[in-house]
């Protein structure tokens, strides 16, 4: 079944020329089916570059989906057109009367700042708490699962002497999760950020239980039940480029910055960047998608109830 993106959305013809299955909202309608409501709360400046990243892998499952873009209410972004924020954004404010089977809270370069300088923490925060009483399964992405890891436990974060900056091998540290079903023992995921948590102060907090782990870059993706919540610290999202894209800016820029270790062949910047792991990114989304499907209300009242 297919993802429903408006037409006009960026995504629609990309995803389209990719061969994943997409549906206007009218054709969609004409189904006697309900959608999975995924919502996507986006806080990256490249805003379609993340639609892109996050629909290609919702959209690659057998299930229909209702996708839909959300931003904060007050920030404005600088990255991306007014024009199109517009059509297809509605802040959280309009929205937080609704009900979501699913909920994706991206990442945001803002990981010097402390959580509480971030000018819109406040009303993430009230995100955070909604999402206990509308959204039946919330997956927050590197600083928006720190952020949120942070705001319901209280885990800190800290700052890295370098980058963690590449694609790091992981290990699955619970075969028998069903958001790791198919999973290998071993992989590699992409990673970029200049902060990490403690595998020791996640292990001490009730509740917690970390899946994927690495023992370069630390803890990887956790589980917290009893939010109905995934936090996911690195980015099976990214696309083949992406951190050539981040590398590149750096050096144009000239701010220091290594090159992305394990990511070009040799590392050699001068070589195309080979993906490795786009199949367990489509399984982690599928896993989870699936796990939404299956508990889940069929009435959206109920959500969070």
């Amino acid at each position: 079944m297919p993802i429903t993106l408006p037409e006009s959305l960026p995504a629609y013809d990309i995803l389209s020329t990719e061969g994943v299955m997409v549906m206007s909202p009218g054709r969609a309608a004409m189904q006697d089916i309900r959608p999975l409501r995924i919502g996507l709360l986006n806080l990256m400046p490249k805003k379609i570059q993340t639609e892109n990243q996050f629909a290609r892998l919702i959209g690659a499952t057998p299930l229909q989906i209702d996708f839909q873009l959300i931003r904060m209410t007050e920030h404005q972004t600088k990255n991306t057109a007014a024009e199109h924020m517009a059509e297809f954004y509605r802040p959280f404010q309009d929205v937080k009367h609704e009900k979501f089977d699913g909920l994706i809270i991206t990442g945001a370069p803002i990981e010097h700042l402390p959580f509480e300088q971030v000018t819109y923490w406040d009303e993430l925060r009230e995100v955070f708490d909604w999402t206990q009483t509308n959204v039946h399964s919330t997956f927050g992405v590197c600083w928006g699962g720190m952020a949120m890891i942070h705001h319901f436990h209280g885990v800190a974060k800290h700052a890295l002497d370098a980058k963690a900056f590449g694609c790091f091998r992981h290990r699955n540290l619970n075969p028998t999760s069903p958001y790791l079903r198919g999973f290998s023992d071993d992989f590699v995921i992409p990673v970029s950020r200049w902060t990490e948590m403690s595998e020791g102060e996640i292990c001490s907090k009730p509740g917690l239980k970390t899946l994927l782990g690495s023992d370069e870059v630390g803890p990887c993706l956790v589980e917290d039940a009893g939010h109905r919540a995934l936090y996911i610290f690195n980015h099976f999202e990214y696309d083949n480029d992406t951190l050539k894209q981040e590398y590149d800016r750096d050096v144009a820029a000239g701010t220091p910055i290594n090159v992305p270790c394990n990511y070009y062949p040799g590392d050699d910047p001068s070589k195309p960047p080979l993906n490795r792991w786009r199949s367990h990114a489509h399984l982690l989304y599928g896993n989870w998608i699936n796990e939404i499907y299956q508990t889940t209300y069929y009435d959206m009242e109920k959500i969070g109830s």
